[in-house]
């Protein structure tokens, strides 16, 4: 959906401050030791306070985002920094009141140390930089952590409140309908499609091949070698650069078989091959805390030969040509020949359900209608189709990066046009309840802001602030 260029206060902004506090936190000024700390603090908010460089730092993101978006700032741009500070204050103690689960953490310690590797890189050493920065390696460290946890909290804070609403068919009519029609957004150009999908029929040479591969790596670890070091030098997975390391996490987030595997697993403990749906996996459990989970994995998938993909797309091909011929339709012969098993049930129609179930995504909003950037790999095959048309049987990937062989039919373009409730419901649903979630968040937020110890400093207390409630009376 089209958004206002102008920036509200939503997470949108906490993930820019978040991006911000690598760019400028690490200057002499925000690591180095300040005596005149107290001379510094510009507000407080609970038992947390507020740096003036806290807001100077905010106010230099917001202005390179404004550089690379071109979106505007009512008011001085400085109380809208401070503002931005008390809401994440505000957000992030409310986040440990409430007990709320971070998972927004995730991968936290990856960051921190991609970021240690480039500040050696552009100073030469570890010591350059500790030297640099007047402080060991850890303490930068541990001052980005903090920084970044309050931030994390603040964006799963505001997640969970919203995350409490939900909305009625009732609720979104009326949204439409007091909605000015100029005030529509626009929706993309949408495309419908379906195809048949084949995988290598080969699979279990290929299966074998990546088993036998994986035991090679594992005795490898067990005579002596590193974990690590082969996960970064094998594995496919996108953790392979941080040696295999994944974030930490419940059990319920990872795939049951992975999740029964670490259960059986000591610290230290390296697992048989564990197979998902990714592919196979070595799994080394690195820590449990409070029912998370920290471990490293090696993903192999099954790799096919030349062959053995051109087998599949002859077969395709001669499943096309019967098509074209008309002794079968492209809807019967996903259902019989296809081996994509949510699409061929729907004649081969391709909708984004499966997607939606990576992603933890609400069912409700599944759909067959797909805009050009959620198109993935197939836009490249759809591009050059006319409405009606077949493509030839092509070698490609499926969502979870496995290797597939398809053919695709274009079934319908559907031209931009502004949203409309019979037509586009699910979409302006989402409208409706992202303003419904809006509304009551900030409710919310006035209500703890009411009930909060806050103390402003007097060059601060003419701002114009969105929520009045912070200048206390």
């Amino acid at each position: 959906m089209k958004m206002s260029k102008k920036i509200y206060m939503t997470k949108k902004l906490f993930l820019l401050l978040l991006s911000a506090v690598l760019i400028f936190t690490c200057s002499d000024k925000m690591l180095a030791q300040n005596k005149q700390i107290a001379e510094q603090v510009v507000a407080v908010v609970g038992n947390s306070m507020i740096l003036l460089s806290d807001v100077e730092e905010t106010v230099r993101a917001l202005e390179q985002e404004q550089k690379e978006t071109g979106y505007t700032i009512d008011g001085d741009i400085k109380c809208f920094a401070l503002e931005l500070n008390l809401t994440r204050k505000l957000l992030a103690r409310q986040a440990d009141v409430d007990s709320i689960y971070v998972k927004s953490a995730r991968g936290l310690e990856d960051r921190l140390e991609d970021y240690i590797m480039e500040l050696i890189e552009k100073h030469g050493s570890l010591g350059a930089v500790e030297e640099y920065y007047r402080k060991p390696d850890y303490i930068i460290k541990d001052e980005l952590r903090l920084r970044f946890m309050e931030m994390y909290k603040a964006i799963d804070m505001e997640d969970h409140i919203k995350s409490q609403v939900s909305i009625t068919p009732y609720e979104v009519e009326r949204y439409y309908k007091n909605l000015n029609k100029d005030s529509l957004p626009m929706v993309p150009e949408q495309y419908v499609y379906g195809h048949i999908v084949l995988y290598p029929s080969s699979s279990d040479d290929a299966k074998l091949r990546a088993r036998e591969r994986l035991l090679e790596l594992r005795q490898r670890i067990i005579n002596g070698e590193r974990f690590a070091t082969l996960a970064r030098s094998y594995s496919v997975d996108g953790t392979a650069s941080s040696g295999g390391e994944l974030d930490w996490m419940r059990k319920e987030y990872f795939e049951k078989p992975f999740a029964d595997a670490l259960e059986k697993l000591r610290v230290g403990q390296i697992s048989d091959i564990v197979e998902t749906v990714y592919g196979f996996h070595l799994i080394e459990l690195m820590d449990v805390r409070d029912g998370l989970y920290k471990a490293r994995h090696i993903l192999l998938r099954p790799e096919f030969t030349v062959e053995e993909i051109t087998m599949n797309q002859i077969k395709l091909d001669s499943i096309v040509n019967e098509i074209k011929e008309g002794n079968i339709t492209f809807a019967d012969a996903a259902r019989r020949y296809s081996e994509d098993k949510i699409s061929r049930q729907n004649g081969g129609i391709a909708s984004n359900n499966e997607l939606a179930e990576l992603h933890f995504m609400d069912p409700k909003y599944t759909s067959t209608k797909f805009m050009r950037e959620n198109l993935g790999p197939d836009y490249n095959i759809i591009k050059d189709l006319k409405i009606g048309e077949i493509s030839k049987a092509v070698k490609t990937v499926d969502l979870r990066n496995n290797d597939i062989v398809k053919v695709i039919q274009l079934m319908e373009i559907i031209p931009a046009h502004r949203a409309n409730i019979k037509d586009d419901f699910n979409y302006i649903e989402e409208a409706a309840l992202a303003a419904k979630q809006e509304d009551i968040y900030e409710a919310w937020l006035k209500k703890k802001i009411q009930g909060i110890y806050v103390v402003i400093d007097p060059r601060f207390q003419d701002c114009d602030f969105k929520y009045s409630e912070w200048i206390k009376k």
